[in-house]
């Protein structure tokens, strides 16, 4: 290597540095780096369980873009929607692949976003001082299932219409406002060209803005008290010998920016994988009845959700009250919200719980499950009877918590944080 090449290089360093002095003078670039990364001290023992809060971000932004370049050729037009689908996927260079990856994203969105939150289940992330930072991601949830609903109808296909048809009607069964209500989301008298536009102004505009400002509250709360780690133990309680820093904490940047590296190299795999061999994952990512024009006179045989609400499409089916379904249908999501006042256990991490905790939170991932499974079958007895008796289960849960949490036998915590199990 030269003179000149080394006198090159110093002129380039000089000049970024430069660059970067002229921007912390009128934009914290720097110290917001610090602050979040390179000063931010997170837990030495975070697993495999904590790559999906990073996963989530990636999706977030695959989907913001994928969607800005799908609403290039996108007509929300009642008479012309499907065949812009169509066009895109067709006419459009690399249409296709744009398409794919949306529609491969939002099914990804919400199995990393589900795995995050049992990861919270597991280790008492929610519990004080973090109570807030679950209600963010509780708030996060919600305008991502209201994301996905308001997109589920922008193809135009025959299970869009029927099955944006159906939620849109269980806002019917609501006492006093539930008419008035469904007429305001419709904008209509039914599910038509009025309904198209409103529901793709709030998906394109409305809902990702605030999807994005809770994800920057969700982070900025997080980073203000910690995270929580597999042990459930505060690494603030034990400094260094500077005094500020944690002995069990390490820096997030580099140590795990590098982990979380390796973690979305492997996920872009098996999404890569997903995209280019089954981009409907046989129905379950796009069902087969969204390939066929919406037709307002034929219903198709079975009418079911995409797959990440059939849980709770499953507690509505199971009870013969359409009024009752909708409110139990609502309260499994929103009882999530309580779950930091309804845990009584004196440890956070699911490592030093009891049998009986163990227990509940396991049936309730099976029901979760279950209940998922059961809302993409037909509704036959035997069927409905099941869902029946995971809803009970499911409920379960979050009823008798306060009782086995605070009864539960649990072993004493720590000095420090452990390594991996």
């Amino acid at each position: 290597m030269g003179i000149g090449e080394v006198s090159g290089w110093d002129w380039l360093g000089a000049r970024l540095h430069g660059v970067r002095e002229w921007i912390d003078a009128r934009f914290p670039m720097s110290k917001l780096f610090r602050e979040h990364a390179s000063e931010y001290y997170a837990p030495k023992n975070f697993n495999f369980w904590y790559y999906f809060g990073a996963l989530a971000l990636v999706v977030l932004i695959v989907q913001i873009v994928s969607g800005i370049f799908l609403t290039m050729n996108y007509k929300p037009s009642a008479e012309e929607a499907f065949a812009s689908v169509e066009y895109i996927m067709r006419d459009v260079e690399w249409g296709w692949l744009i398409r794919y990856i949306h529609s491969t994203g939002a099914s990804a969105f919400f199995v990393v976003i589900y795995l995050h939150m049992f990861r919270g289940l597991l280790y008492g992330s929610y519990r004080k001082p973090r109570e807030l930072i679950w209600i963010f991601g509780m708030l996060i949830y919600l305008s991502l299932m209201a994301e996905a609903f308001f997109g589920y109808l922008l193809p135009w296909g025959q299970m869009s219409y029927w099955g944006a048809t159906v939620i849109v009607s269980l806002f019917g069964a609501i006492p006093v406002i539930g008419e008035g209500l469904a007429e305001w989301i419709r904008g209509d008298f039914y599910i038509s060209d009025i309904t198209l536009n409103r529901f793709f102004a709030l998906h394109v505009v409305a809902l990702p803005l605030a999807l994005v400002f809770l994800v920057v509250a969700h982070i900025m709360a997080l980073h203000e008290v910690g995270s929580n780690n597999p042990d459930g133990i505060e690494i603030k309680d034990q400094k260094g010998d500077d005094g500020i820093h944690p002995i069990d904490g390490i820096p997030f940047h580099p140590y795990y920016t590098v982990k979380d590296l390796v973690g979305f190299i492997v996920f872009a795999i098996i999404f890569s994988a997903i995209v280019f061999f089954a981009p409907d994952m046989g129905g379950y990512f796009i069902e087969h009845a969204n390939f066929e024009p919406a037709d307002p006179l034929r219903t198709p045989e079975h009418i079911a959700p995409v797959w990440y609400f059939t849980p709770f499409y499953a507690i509505l089916r199971a009870v013969p009250d359409k009024t009752f379904g909708v409110i139990l249908m609502g309260l499994a999501v929103f009882l999530l919200f309580f779950l930091p006042w309804l845990d009584r256990s004196p440890v956070r991490s699911i490592r030093y719980k009891g049998w009986m905790t163990k227990l509940a939170l396991g049936s309730f991932a099976v029901s979760f499950v279950a209940l998922g499974y059961l809302g993409m079958q037909p509704a036959t007895t035997v069927y409905t009877n099941l869902s029946r008796l995971f809803t009970v289960i499911y409920f379960l849960f979050f009823a008798a918590m306060p009782f086995y949490s605070r009864w539960d036998n649990t072993r004493p915590l720590p000095d420090r944080v452990r390594g991996h199990d």
